[in-house]
């Protein structure tokens, strides 16, 4: 009897083994799988991401020719208020300078206009 079961022991052992490399074999499968569908994903975002800057560029570059002439409509535009507001500036420096001195060293003597006269 004891070599009975001896024997049903050592197929138990053998199976045992065998089960062990089996999910061993299915856990480095599984883990290969995982790798090589990060490598896929990284390989499809990268083409994916070239795509759209190639995309981008000739987006970009159509329209490179807009954005330069507003640039140059810009430009021009801020030149001619730059230009009109120094003739502003120009023609009127005179009247204010006067203004501002007549305001500063011509002195008034009378009362403000808010103090009540008490009489006496």
């Amino acid at each position: 009897m004891s070599a009975q079961q001896s024997q049903s022991i050592q197929t138990l052992l053998e199976a045992e083994k065998e089960a062990s490399k089996i999910v061993h074999q299915a856990r480095q499968y599984r883990i290969q799988k995982l790798k090589d569908a990060r490598a896929e994903a990284s390989k499809e975002i990268e083409a994916y991401k070239k795509s759209k800057d190639d995309e981008f560029k000739a987006f970009e570059s159509s329209h490179a020719g807009v954005t330069s002439i507003a640039q140059t409509n810009v430009d021009k535009d801020t030149e001619e208020k730059l230009s009109a507001i120094t003739d502003a500036y120009n023609s009127h420096k005179d009247a204010v300078t006067k203004k501002l001195l007549d305001r500063v060293v011509l002195v008034h003597n009378e009362l403000h206009r808010n103090l009540k006269k008490v009489d006496a």
